[in-house]
């Protein structure tokens, strides 16, 4: 998910938040013994590193495996995909990993099947669609750690102003935004297609038309005829009347949407929870609300919302089967999972974690629970999915860009979304 959480973006290495926490005593390299997990940090500060928790989590699992050793190294989210990927080239894989993808790896026979780690209980515990999302041919690789779901944010005291109304459909959005606009607001809609997370905006748009970036065969539908209609009518109604603010789509990145926001200066922006904590922090009055549908989406038909998770996976290693599992079913108590994501603010992956989030201290957190049940994942199980949200990222900003036809900067990103496909 990457989720960057408030100023992500600043070096984590500056903190001196990175490198590895050893727990418990001893010198063993056996597989048998010493677990190796690469994890991201999804701290911003010494206060907040995530080297707290998993010290805490790790001391706690030793002390109930006596003999077993824990060594967790932590690096950027920017970084920890390739170093992974390194460190698998180079024989030299981690037990365990967190990170943003794993089909790859899974297409390489790399991982073990969440059958040959979890109990049965564990591994039926996880969310409904993200197990789906972490499957290959019906079998759970992609053990969803996290996750979070995007709902429409729109800033009450600015609407109250600008006597908008929240927006339902695509056209209600728009008078929204022209209202804002006439109020002066600097981005009535903030539209992030930077290279940051473009793929993020591009899906939740494209579901809220019926669209998406597979067919129902799973199969790469970037170009479709309502992805097309979607860029389209985001060109000519919001980014061409100058209700998307002074920055090009194409260079908004998400991050500065949200800081936009933070300040007082968006009326209305797609966002998940941290953003939703931050913005009540600050004493902002915020609502939210599902994605607006398209106004020729037919009558009754209520799109999914886009989710996204983290996924931890157990590399195969000699002798390290039992290990791995252990120390995953430990992971994955509901005590822990959900210290996890309350400290961050975002939503646990399995059923029971969920269920006990729900009435919790921060009344925001239900909806995006609600919404991550039915949610519309990323295509993570297609292992050419590194690249093609790669190459997403960096083009789809384009499709809304005013000398440009939308349909011809989607053509060409689905063509080389078939190429990578063809390569795996």
């Amino acid at each position: 998910m990457r989720p960057r959480i408030f100023g992500m973006t600043v070096s984590v290495a500056a903190f001196g938040l990175l490198g590895s926490l050893v727990t418990a005593c001893g010198s063993s390299e056996s597989a048998g013994t010493t677990l190796r997990l690469v994890a991201p940090e999804y701290g911003d500060s010494p206060a907040n590193s995530s080297k707290a928790y998993w010290e805490k989590l790790t001391a706690a699992f030793t002390a109930a495996h006596p003999g077993k050793k824990v060594e967790v190294t932590l690096y950027p989210w920017a970084d920890v995909d390739r170093e992974v990927i390194r460190m698998v080239q180079e024989d030299n894989a981690p037990d365990v990993a967190l990170m943003g993808a794993y089909s790859d790896f899974a297409a390489q026979g790399r991982l073990y099947p969440a059958d040959e780690l979890l109990s049965i209980r564990a591994e039926a515990n996880f969310l409904r669609p993200l197990a789906a999302a972490g499957s290959v041919d019906n079998t759970l690789y992609g053990l969803p750690f996290v996750a979070s779901s995007r709902l429409l944010f729109y800033n009450e005291a600015l609407f109250d102003k600008a006597g908008a109304k929240p927006p339902k459909t695509w056209s209600d959005l728009k008078d929204a935004a022209e209202a804002l606009k006439k109020e002066g607001v600097l981005y009535p809609y903030a539209l992030p297609l930077g290279p940051e997370e473009a793929h993020a905006e591009a899906l939740i748009w494209e579901l809220s038309n019926g669209g998406g970036y597979t067919d129902l065969n799973g199969e790469y539908n970037i170009a479709s005829e309502q992805n097309t209609q979607t860029f389209r009518w985001i060109k000519d109604n919001l980014v061409l009347p100058g209700l998307t603010g002074p920055v090009p789509p194409a260079k908004l990145n998400r991050q500065d949407a949200f800081d936009a926001f933070l300040r007082g200066d968006v009326g209305m922006v797609n966002g998940y929870p941290s953003l939703l904590h931050e913005a009540k922090a600050r004493g902002m009055k915020v609502g939210t609300l599902s994605m607006p549908v398209s106004d020729t989406l037919g009558d009754g038909k209520t799109p999914p919302a886009a989710g996204v998770a983290d996924w931890m996976m157990g590399f195969r290693r000699d002798g390290n089967r039992e290990l791995v599992g252990s120390f995953l079913e430990f992971v994955y108590q509901d005590k822990n999972l959900s210290e996890f994501a309350g400290r961050y603010h975002l939503l646990p992956a399995t059923v029971t974690a969920s269920e006990a989030s729900e009435g919790s201290a921060d009344p925001g957190t239900e909806q995006f629970l609600t919404a991550l049940r039915s949610a519309q994942l990323y295509p993570v199980d297609e292992p050419s999915w590194l690249q093609v949200s790669d190459t997403i990222k960096r083009n789809i900003g384009k499709a809304v860009a005013p000398s440009t036809d939308p349909k011809t900067v989607l053509e060409d990103i689905a063509q080389r979304a078939r190429d990578a496909a063809r390569q795996e």
